[in-house]
């Protein structure tokens, strides 16, 4: 059964430049070599005042296993650390695949 990663974090203030260019050079093909596909991203211009994160991301891996083996590599830690130079407050989960915008 696939699995869905849910990440939320918000952008460091004034690292928003660095953080786009970060995550289209080396975060996404980075989690797509390690097996996981990027499929959903979310920009929340009012998150700050509202309680939600700036950005709400989803990525799927095609079963728990390969999810676990990912999140558990080197690879991911060196780049989950980069990220963190950019965002603060990360969280995310692992969850079934149930289709549509899951929390």
């Amino acid at each position: 059964m696939s699995v869905k990663l849910l990440m939320e974090w918000d952008i460091k203030p004034g690292r928003d430049q660095e953080y786009f260019e970060f995550v289209v050079r080396e975060w996404v093909p980075g989690i797509n070599r390690l097996g996981v596909q990027p499929i959903a991203a979310w920009y929340t211009i009012y998150s700050r005042d509202s309680g939600t994160r700036q950005i709400l991301a989803e990525a799927i891996a095609d079963d728990l296993e390969t999810m676990k083996r990912v999140l558990q590599s080197a690879e991911w830690a060196t780049l989950h650390d980069k990220l963190l130079d950019y965002v603060e407050n990360y969280t995310h989960k692992v969850v079934p695949v149930t289709g549509g915008f899951q929390l």
